[in-house]
């Protein structure tokens, strides 16, 4: 584990969208970086397929949850 140096108003962001996203500060960054990896890597993919695919592998099944599918 390390420390990363962030912009003061980039970590305004993250205390913001993780009381939206009902995550700790350091979850949502991480949720953003492993993201924006996944993004780089799979630049023929939509944020959304990014997500379904992610949660397929972990073995949620959206459908079953009421989440529609493309």
């Amino acid at each position: 584990m390390g420390i990363v140096n962030i912009e003061d108003e980039l970590h305004e962001q993250l205390r913001k969208a993780s009381k939206a996203s009902y995550r700790s500060i350091n979850a949502q960054a991480a949720f953003w970086i492993r993201i924006g990896m996944l993004c780089e890597l799979s630049p023929e993919m939509t944020f959304q397929q990014i997500v379904i695919r992610e949660l397929k592998a972990a073995g949620v099944e959206p459908a079953a949850a009421g989440v529609a599918l493309e």
